[in-house]
């Protein structure tokens, strides 16, 4: 029985090791593109990029509002509209959403706001309420991944 159990481990480590060799073997280099509104690509002052292209997806950092009411949530998917843009991309290409607010009422009651944005064509989405957001007075932020066609 050990005999079994000690060639059975050899064989998985073996199959690690292979596993590993093969993929220190690809080329791993990953080609960001970076994006900040009103900053250059490459500052690095505010910690963080508004958003993030690797090959043909886009990561798109939360984008915050102080009120969850119709001109708050307006103003969040505006601004994230103009990120879309900037790769050429809108809300149809928006596969994930997560949503955080300290107010889910309120996020529910105006969601007609944010459909209107998506066109009938929605996303998978996470919805959360939490106790707080990064900015102390921030009430709503929204991140997306957005996938562009290959061309």
């Amino acid at each position: 029985m050990k005999k079994m159990i000690c060639k059975t481990a050899f064989v998985c480590c073996l199959a690690l090791l292979c596993l590993a060799v093969d993929v220190i073997g690809q080329d791993n280099d990953i080609k960001k593109e970076k994006f900040n509104w009103g900053r250059g690509t490459q500052d690095t002052t505010a910690g963080y990029a508004q958003a993030v292209k690797i090959d043909n997806v886009i990561y798109i950092s939360g984008t915050v509002a102080r009120n969850v009411n119709p001109e708050g949530i307006k103003q969040v998917y505006e601004a994230l509209e103009k990120t879309l843009q900037h790769y050429g991309a809108t809300f149809q290409n928006v596969v994930k959403e997560n949503l955080y607010t300290t107010d889910m009422e309120a996020m529910k009651q105006y969601n007609q706001v944010r459909k209107a944005f998506y066109k009938g064509d929605f996303p998978a989405a996470t919805w959360m309420q939490v106790n707080r957001l990064y900015m102390h007075d921030a009430r709503l932020e929204i991140e997306l991944i957005a996938y562009l066609p290959k061309k």
